[in-house]
């Protein structure tokens, strides 16, 4: 197998388990937190930040690479990403709004949020930081993408089972969905060792 292959396979398990953007470098949390109490909206979420964090990969990558870098003007990168992110955001937005009105009001405000998700930003900036070329920030990207869809639908669906669990006063709601983020995080800690 081409040692390029391997590297990007290291990549897509590195990215989706291992450096997990939620679980593991602690990105994206507010999405996380307020989306995941049921699961359709969960993947309807995880599929927009697949697209978006994909999209903004390849995006960011090509700015980087063929504009910034040859202009000698890296230190725009952060302003320039955001721009970027934002404009894909709100094509996002508006696609969503058009062909699925329910998914768009089941995410609410979250789906805007995405704009200003820094797990977006975060895997653009890591992508440039990592050195990765085009195809290795496509892979970074979806792999990235698809961790925080893993994650949020895990989430919705430990929640919608303690929905129907006694669970004690002081524990209901914010605190035990944090308890049960801990101990995901702990679970995916025990991935390190595949890479």
């Amino acid at each position: 197998m081409n040692d390029y292959l391997v590297n990007l396979l290291l990549i897509l398990i590195s990215a989706a388990f291992i450096n997990n953007v939620i679980l593991s470098q602690f990105l994206g949390i507010c999405p996380f937190l307020g989306i995941s109490n049921k699961i359709k909206s969960a993947v309807g979420m995880g599929l927009a930040v697949i697209f978006v964090i994909t999209t903004a990969s390849i995006l960011c990558s090509l700015v980087f690479q063929y504009i910034l870098s040859p202009m000698e003007l890296e230190y725009l990168q952060t302003i320039v990403f955001i721009i970027v992110i934002a404009a894909l955001v709100q094509f996002v937005e508006m696609v969503v709004k058009k062909f699925s009105p329910t998914l768009y009001d089941a995410l609410g405000v979250y789906l805007p949020l995405i704009t200003t998700n820094c797990a977006v930003l975060g895997v653009a900036l890591l992508n440039v930081e990592n050195g990765f070329d085009l195809v290795e920030s496509i892979v970074n990207g979806f792999a990235s993408a698809l961790g925080f869809t893993i994650s949020i639908i895990l989430m919705a669906g430990i929640r919608e089972r303690m929905a129907y669990n006694n669970i004690p006063k002081t524990f209901k709601g914010f605190p035990i969905t944090l308890v049960t983020a801990t101990l995901m995080a702990m679970a995916f800690y025990g991935f390190a060792g595949l890479v």
